[in-house]
């Protein structure tokens, strides 16, 4: 056997993926708003603002499946929906990958607590969508 082969993950090898994991759903939110962003002002910036009339945002933005058909329609507004979705998300990854590394450790007390926050913030999530 190689060292390679008995290497197994440290706490400090699982502190840096999480940290990686935060970084990178960070960038990509950031991308996809700033990208979304960028084809909002291209699709609308060159008409003039009725700040005489309030019009309040479509129902679309209210649910998931609303955001991903606007996304098929080209729709700048949902991919800016999109970027802040993904930036919500995570943290929850994040806490998700804290699970694997609860798992991988056997830590059975932080197992449960890990698990218990994971499901309450997944329920308050998806307990009251509208689909």
């Amino acid at each position: 056997m190689t060292n390679n082969e008995n290497k197994k993950m440290t706490d400090y090898d699982m502190e840096q993926l999480i940290g990686q994991v935060l970084r990178l759903g960070v960038f990509i939110s950031g991308s996809v708003a700033i990208i979304g962003g960028i084809w909002y002002l291209y699709q609308k910036g060159s008409g003039s603002p009725h700040y005489t009339t309030f019009n309040g945002e479509p129902a679309g933005y209210t649910s998931l499946t609303g955001i991903l058909k606007g996304l098929a329609n080209g729709s700048a507004a949902e991919i800016i929906q999109l970027g802040v979705v993904i930036l919500i998300a995570t943290p929850i990854v994040r806490i998700f990958f804290s699970l694997v590394s609860f798992i991988i450790e056997k830590d059975r007390l932080y197992i449960v607590l890990t698990a218990v926050v994971l499901f309450i913030i997944l329920f308050s999530m998806f307990a009251g969508l509208k689909v």
